[in-house]
């Protein structure tokens, strides 16, 4: 009987020659689409190009996508205007996460998929909710995968079923009171089952705070210390952070933005077990570094912040908790046996 190394070391293999057959079939795709970046004064070497299972052949170089068309501008937290992705490219049923034009796709960025990681596939449902959200009274921001492309331009997707249930949250905004909420999985759970049935959330922090008539929500969702990132040469601990304007005149949200907290260790350390008012409560302020992915401007309602926000922290029941008062059923059924 294989050993665990062995069968890694020969997954590994199956995978180089896997790459490796994919690239060689695509030699000639490969090659027209460097003629076509030299076209645009773009020069590219086949050793730009790699084969990810979960995307297909992808080109990697500085700035491509905005080198290709210099249509697509980002603003100064590094997001797109949606309404351009939309007017420059176009958009194919069960190609989440994916813009198509004629000779490339623009992916969004490598943080919406699982884990963080660039080569994984995009993580349910958030992009998909999120770009098919229309509303006159809105502009949408998102955060794409600036320096790859696809360029196998067809319908073929790496697909993963996946089921998350947003939360029906029913109280009206003007209601809630100002203050701090910290929802953590039940202490006594081992890490595998916190792992598997919390998606490896150790904590999640909101905070209400108002201000005349607007209502700011935050929320930043801290994962077990095994959950990283290496971001610049650096390991980081990776916190979700979600931040929202409600006007109580209006009855809707006025602004609705996500982003990624990079945490060092000794700044994860001192902040998941305290909570949004630790730079209040210490001398030695914290100030993580901060990635924008996605932001909309307008009149956003309850229901699709809900579900929007319920997305965006996929995987972890904690904010069903929130929202509901009290875990999935599915989540408690679980928990008994």
């Amino acid at each position: 009987m294989e050993n665990e190394t062995e069968i890694f070391r020969r997954y590994k293999q199956q995978q180089l020659e896997e790459r490796m057959e994919e690239l060689t079939k695509n030699a000639d795709l490969i090659q027209s689409f460097i003629k076509y970046c030299d076209s645009k004064q773009i020069k590219l070497t086949s050793d730009n190009f790699d084969y990810v299972q979960t995307i297909g052949i992808v080109a990697k170089y500085p700035n491509i996508v905005h080198l290709l068309n210099d249509k697509i501008l980002r603003d100064k937290e590094e997001l797109v205007e949606v309404s351009v992705l939309d007017k420059e490219f176009r958009k194919e049923p069960f190609a989440t996460g994916y813009y198509y034009s004629d000779k490339y796709m623009v992916m969004a960025h490598p943080y919406f998929r699982r884990g963080h990681y660039e080569n994984n596939n995009f993580a349910p449902r958030f992009v998909e909710i999120f770009w098919g959200y229309y509303n006159n009274n809105i502009q949408k921001y998102i955060a794409i995968d600036s320096d790859r492309v696809r360029i196998n331009v067809d319908n073929s997707m790496y697909m993963e079923l996946d089921t998350w249930y947003g939360a029906k949250f029913k109280n009206t905004i003007s209601d809630i009171e100002d203050g701090i909420v910290k929802l953590r999985p039940p202490l006594e759970l081992e890490s595998f089952h916190t792992d598997f049935l919390f998606g490896g959330t150790y904590s999640l922090d909101i905070k209400w705070t108002s201000k005349g008539s607007i209502k700011t929500f935050q929320a930043e969702e801290f994962k077990a210390e095994n959950r990283k990132i290496e971001k610049n040469g650096m390991e980081y601990y990776p916190a979700k952070y979600l931040h929202a304007e409600f006007d109580t005149n209006a009855g809707t949200f006025r602004h609705f933005d996500g982003a990624i907290h990079f945490y060092t260790e000794d700044e994860y350390y001192q902040r998941r077990d305290s909570d949004f008012n630790y730079n209040n409560k210490n001398d030695l302020k914290l100030k993580t570094l901060s990635q924008k992915l996605f932001k909309v401007n307008g009149e956003v309602s309850i229901d699709k912040w809900i579900e929007l926000t319920s997305h965006y922290l996929q995987g972890d029941p904690l904010i069903f908790e929130y929202f509901e008062g009290k875990l999935p059923d599915r989540i408690t059924e679980r928990l008994k046996r």
